[in-house]
């Protein structure tokens, strides 16, 4: 069985994370599957990797804090209402004069259509000085998320953080998140993914995304299991065939909970969110897992991804169904 140190445990224990990334506006074609120029209306719902894994660690009763940038316009105070209303910390997220990520999509299981707005995405606007100022020593772990490090000045104020937080002892976690209209070319996300995965205790990631950077798809679970050696643990998630977590003393192999889709987005989100808050919980790392599956599961089966993220007694309601 793969344990975790007992220091990390207790640094878990803190249960206060620090989320770096994008937070936006999701627009969800309405009624649910209708296409997106069928639509008569759309509902909006707070969207963004870093957001969704905010709001998935605060729902399930961590202290979640975001560290990003939104416009200074009603999107942004759009987004900065919805994480006072799912109660994650904004106190660094910043307003600039840039357009916020916007995200206009349907729900559908599969051939889902998701049209992204980021010309000049506010949340690339993060700089070092900002997350310099956030107090990583009363924190569990700094969560970043890999479309932060595709630009600059986000790419130098994340790596900069990666730095501060490993300085105060706080752990360090990375989704690698990889979208390839990002990054001007895949050589550059490799480049920089790699190097923030090196320095990270815990990386996790799709079984593409890690082939991505290992430099060929069937090199990317030896390379999950060569950085989990330096690391906590390294987690290769594997679609449908569920994931397998890396540590130095073993690997947990965890099924996904089948669920009837309704859309593909935000399962790794909540993966991310449900097994952080589990392991600030006490729960050792298979059971963690499994919340991180099954957290995953009740979002793509839900409508939104924010909306869909459960609570505590939600998540335990449905687990204990399998």
């Amino acid at each position: 069985m793969a344990i975790l140190p007992q220091a990390a445990m207790t640094r878990f224990a803190v249960n206060r994370f620090v989320v770096l990334g994008r937070v936006g506006m999701d627009l969800y074609a309405d009624p649910p599957g209708t296409r997106v120029e069928e639509a008569l209306r759309f509902t909006a719902a707070l969207g963004g990797s870093a957001g969704n894994i905010a709001v998935a660690l605060a729902r399930q009763g961590a202290e979640a804090s975001l560290l990003s940038c939104v416009s200074d316009d009603g999107v942004g105070l759009y987004c900065l209402a919805e994480l006072d209303r799912y109660g994650v910390d904004r106190a660094h997220v910043q307003a600039v004069a840039a357009r916020n990520s916007l995200a206009v999509t349907e729900t559908c299981p599969t051939d889902c259509q998701v049209v992204i707005y980021r010309n000049g995405a506010a949340d690339l606007a993060l700089s070092k000085a900002q997350v310099a100022g956030v107090d990583y020593a009363t924190a569990t772990a700094l969560v970043v998320t890999g479309t932060a490090l595709s630009a600059e000045p986000s790419r130098s104020a994340a790596l900069h953080a990666m730095t501060l937080a490993k300085a105060s002892g706080a752990l360090t976690v990375l989704d690698l998140d990889y979208r390839s209209t990002a990054w001007t070319t895949p050589a550059e996300a490799i480049s920089v993914c790699l190097r923030a995965a090196q320095a990270c205790d815990i990386v996790i990631g799709n079984d593409e995304e890690f082939g991505l950077i290992a430099g060929g798809y069937d090199r990317g679970e030896g390379l999950a299991r060569d950085l989990a050696a330096g690391a906590l643990f390294c987690v290769y998630k594997q679609g449908a065939e569920g994931s397998v977590a890396f540590t130095a003393s073993g690997q947990v192999r965890t099924p996904i909970f089948p669920v009837k889709a309704q859309k593909p987005m935000g399962a790794g989100d909540g993966f991310m969110g449900g097994l952080l808050a589990a392991l600030a919980q006490g729960q050792p790392l298979d059971h963690a897992l499994r919340c991180g599956s099954a957290t995953a599961a009740i979002i793509v089966a839900g409508i939104g991804c924010a909306p869909a993220s459960p609570d505590r007694a939600a998540l335990n309601r449905f687990m204990a169904k399998f």
